[in-house]
């Protein structure tokens, strides 16, 4: 794994004066939060939404409270692996085993993979993996990379517009700064139509951030080999890597991220019920999970 020290001066900008009481203006514009809102609401976080809306305490604000309100709702940080591992059967969006040079989690999307017809279950499936990629960045590190597989492609095979412009609006709104890049790796020229549409419900920061690669392009394969590692990389975006998608695998894995992230949020009770229900299917008695001391995936 390869890790690029962040820049000094984006370390002076995060801890100047201003930034700072930026952040303790807007703790005090929201207002008493609720435990949960609290562990979510940390100063990375509030960064995070002012950054997004140039650091207006107002704008900010109001995209927060929006936040908190679909967190309610939406409650991502409950979801569980076995709710949604049914979409995740082709291997159609998982995270990578690999971080990229600058240490960031990636999470490998493939459009043709598409096994449901349901909206619901599909954005479910995401965030689950979203906030999955944000547990398990290093302490370091805030953001994500997608990488985005086009083989075997179409237009009939690609996600409703509705799907599209669902993520869009989560991605853009609910997890503000928390994406690096999106690599659309080898894209197929039909797929021209497609983004027309898309791409008009991306504001211009998210729009900057996605990056259209060719391998048999000169600057896309240097861009590629400046940010990911080739020996890691799948050869399906270039790299060196026969990196096969092992469901049962990665069930295991998520089932011990689960854990991890009960007991982050602090539900330690649903962390404790699921060790006990594992215990009991695999016959033998284990200790519920340690509590997590880690800052919240915020």
């Amino acid at each position: 794994m390869f890790r690029r020290k962040n820049n000094s001066h984006n370390h002076q900008e995060k801890d100047s004066l201003p930034s700072e009481l930026n952040v303790n203006e807007l703790r005090s514009a929201l207002g008493p939060l609720s435990e949960l809102n609290l562990k979510y609401c940390n100063d990375a976080c509030l960064r995070r939404y002012l950054e997004a809306r140039e650091w207006n305490i107002e704008k900010a604000k109001k995209m927060l409270e929006e936040s908190l309100k679909w967190r309610s709702v939406f409650k991502p940080e409950e979801i569980r692996w076995e709710e949604v591992a049914a979409e995740g059967e082709t291997g159609k969006v998982y995270r990578a085993n690999f971080y990229d040079r600058e240490g960031r989690s990636v999470l490998i999307l493939r459009p043709a993979l598409q096994n449901t017809a349901s909206l619901d279950n599909n954005i479910r499936h995401l965030v689950y993996l979203i906030e999955n990629a944000i547990l398990n960045l290093p302490e370091d590190q805030e953001q994500m990379s997608w990488l985005i597989d086009f083989t075997g492609w179409s237009l009939s095979t690609s996600v409703p517009i509705k799907s599209a412009k669902e993520t869009a609006h989560i991605l853009q709104n609910h997890y503000p700064e928390r994406l690096a890049m999106a690599f659309l790796y080898n894209p197929p020229r039909i797929f021209e139509a497609f983004w027309k549409v898309v791409k008009l419900f991306l504001d211009p920061k998210t729009f900057q951030k996605v990056k259209f690669v060719y391998p048999k392009k000169k600057g896309s394969v240097e861009l590629m080999q400046s940010l990911f590692d080739e020996d890691n990389l799948p050869i399906e975006f270039g790299g060196k890597a026969i990196l096969k998608y092992n469901h049962e695998e990665f069930s295991k894995q998520m089932a011990q991220d689960d854990l991890k992230a009960l007991n982050i949020w602090g539900l330690h009770e649903k962390a404790e019920k699921i060790s006990l229900s594992n215990a009991k299917r695999s016959g033998a008695e284990v200790a519920p999970e340690p509590t997590c001391l880690a800052p919240p995936a915020s």
